[in-house]
């Protein structure tokens, strides 16, 4: 009897220890905020959660979907850094975080989204809405579309630059997915969202004259590895945070909304990075354009096509945990001509401790046309010999 309870004991000692620890890092992630998510970027891999689909005001957070625009427009040519901009009486009457824009006057894009970026300016954003879609409803409407385009059920924009309104609302869940579709296709926004002070130059009527920016989000500052995004705060909505932050390959995504104080919502977001960079990683197949080889082309003015993959595939995995990743190819023997490229000649599967992790395009990387006569005259010493 004497043995069965120390052995009783033992096990319920170590019962206590592993409640305790479990106690102990659901206790460091306890949130004062009124909703947290973290997300890694590449993969969309939600590593913690708390109240994330609650509908909320997002104060300036709203912005993310007001840069990722500029930036769209930016890429697709609709517009360029140095177009200039003639500030709108309405762009210029917009209260809360602003650069103190004059109507009438003129601004570079690249300086209205500098703005927008570190100092989070109201009267910036609304400039760059009107110059892009004509006027802020317009482009509010936009900002609609493209939230449902990405799949966001719990967002809907009445503004630009998230000042309160009725109805105007976005999840926490929303907000890591838009900063991680905007950090994946956009990482230059890093170019601003890293800049602790800057400056503008003021262009009216009056003259010119310097406006010191200074960043809203003090992680660039307090957090190793830190590049980012958008802060926001009002009445209705608290302070709210998106924070970006990179090491050793792997992007992490930290939302916060609604917490009491700044430096709750900082603390807290610091609080999610320093769980996602402690206990997992990423792992990576091949990069894209990886060459695989050489694939025959039959009656192909090349006898050859070069193979490379076509795809990205990613995943997180808890640190610690062993093994390697795997690359199972199947790729086709041989191809007609003619070739284009891009053509799919085949796909590579990963692997990782025996479980799939992805899978990638192999694909022709230039064209092969079809042999002509002369081509054909010319191999046949070599078909003979």
């Amino acid at each position: 009897m004497k043995r069965v309870s120390v052995a009783i004991l033992t096990f319920l000692t170590f019962l206590c220890g592993i409640s305790s620890i479990v106690c102990g890092a659901e206790d460091a992630l306890k949130f004062e905020a009124r909703s947290a998510i973290l997300m890694e970027a590449s993969t969309g891999r939600i590593l913690y959660e708390h109240n994330a689909n609650e509908r909320l005001a997002p104060a300036s957070v709203t912005k993310v979907m007001t840069m990722f625009l500029v930036y769209e427009a930016l890429l697709d040519g609709r517009i360029s850094y140095d177009d200039v901009v003639t500030v709108s009486a309405a762009a210029a009457s917009m209260g809360g975080s602003q650069i103190f824009l004059e109507p009438m006057e003129k601004q570079s894009v690249r300086d209205l989204l500098k703005s927008v970026v570190i100092a989070s300016a109201n009267d910036a954003a609304v400039a760059l809405a009107e110059f892009i879609s004509g006027s802020e409803d317009a482009f509010v409407g936009l900002m609609n579309k493209t939230a449902a385009d990405m799949g966001l059920k719990d967002t809907a924009f009445k503004n630009s630059c998230g000042l309160d309104a009725d109805g105007h609302y976005m999840s926490a869940r929303d907000i890591a997915v838009l900063t991680s579709v905007f950090i994946e296709k956009h990482p230059q926004v890093v170019e601003f969202s890293t800049i602790w002070m800057d400056s503008i130059t003021h262009r009216t009527a009056k003259g010119e004259s310097e406006f010191g920016l200074t960043n809203t989000n003090k992680l660039i500052r307090w957090y190793d590895g830190a590049t980012g995004l958008k802060t926001g705060s009002t009445g209705k909505a608290l302070y709210c945070l998106s924070g970006t932050a990179e090491r050793d390959g792997m992007n992490l995504v930290a939302v916060v909304l609604a917490a009491p104080s700044p430096q709750i919502r900082f603390g807290e977001v610091m609080k999610l990075l320093d769980h996602g960079f402690a206990n997992y990683k990423v792992i990576t197949g091949d990069e894209p354009g990886f060459a695989v080889g050489e694939i025959p082309v039959e009656k192909g003015e090349n006898e050859l096509v070069s193979a490379i993959t076509d795809g990205k595939v990613s995943a997180v995995v808890a640190k610690g945990a062993g093994g390697e990743v795997e690359a199972k190819r199947n790729i086709t023997a041989k191809m007609a001509a003619p070739v284009e490229a891009g053509q799919k000649l085949g796909e590579i599967t990963y692997t990782y401790n025996g479980e799939e992790i992805g899978k990638s395009d192999v694909v022709a990387a230039e064209d092969v046309a079809r042999a002509g006569f002369g081509d054909m005259m010319r191999k046949m010493p070599k078909l003979w010999f």
